[in-house]
């Protein structure tokens, strides 16, 4: 039987071929296996009234909007800044949603358990809505400085009346708590101590002033 030169080229196209899927195969394995899972946390949905509903406020709506952020902060990276203000994110490690996503379901949520509005929602979900809280995260970090680990937040609010657009009140909240310990779980749960002390001011806040 006669090979032909066509055939011999075809054979070894086919060997190189089949080498070189093989190779990537190995490639993506091993970039897979050697990829680390990141740790994921979340915020409290947690909030204590301790007061009874007002029947004054029983027929009011209030919308909580997405708050607005910096680039660093509208997303899942947890965020570190060094006393020089260099900002770093902690390894391994990241927030259930983007933290603009989360912070607003748990504005939500908080409101809603007060039991002293008729109805809590998102822009869009088709509420006659009385008033607006627009929120602005100025900061949600661990903070590492000389004096050591904390965790700060701090969220600028304002309540504006649905109807005609005015801002009623303004107000800048803000909470830091140590971090104790040095793992990830530590850094999370100090931002959430953080970020609970700050939810619990705001919601007081609009409560009293509506």
């Amino acid at each position: 039987m006669t090979v032909t030169l066509y055939q011999v080229v075809y054979r070894e196209v086919k060997k190189v071929t089949s080498k070189i899927i093989i190779m990537s195969l190995c490639a993506a394995l091993m970039s897979g296996c050697g990829s680390a899972v990141k740790q994921t946390f979340d915020l409290n949905p947690a909030y204590r009234s301790g007061a009874t509903a007002k029947t004054a406020r029983q027929h009011r709506q209030i919308l909580v909007a997405n708050p607005g952020a910096l680039k660093a902060l509208d997303g899942q990276d947890i965020v570190i800044r060094e006393a020089n203000g260099s900002v770093a994110y902690l390894k391994k490690a990241q927030w259930s949603d983007r933290l603009t996503n989360i912070v607003q379901m748990r504005l939500l949520q908080a409101l809603e358990d007060t039991g002293h509005f008729a109805g809590v929602g998102r822009p869009g979900d088709g509420l006659n809505a009385n008033y607006q809280l627009i929120t602005d995260l100025r900061v949600f970090s661990v903070d590492i400085d000389s004096q050591g680990r904390f965790a700060n937040v701090e969220i600028a609010a304002k309540l504006m009346d649905d109807k005609t657009g005015n801002i009623r009140k303004t107000r800048v909240f803000s909470a830091k708590r140590r971090v104790e310990g040095s793992g990830n779980a530590d850094y999370a749960a100090a931002l959430d101590k953080a970020f609970s002390s700050v939810l619990q001011d705001i919601v007081r806040w609009t409560e009293s002033s509506l």
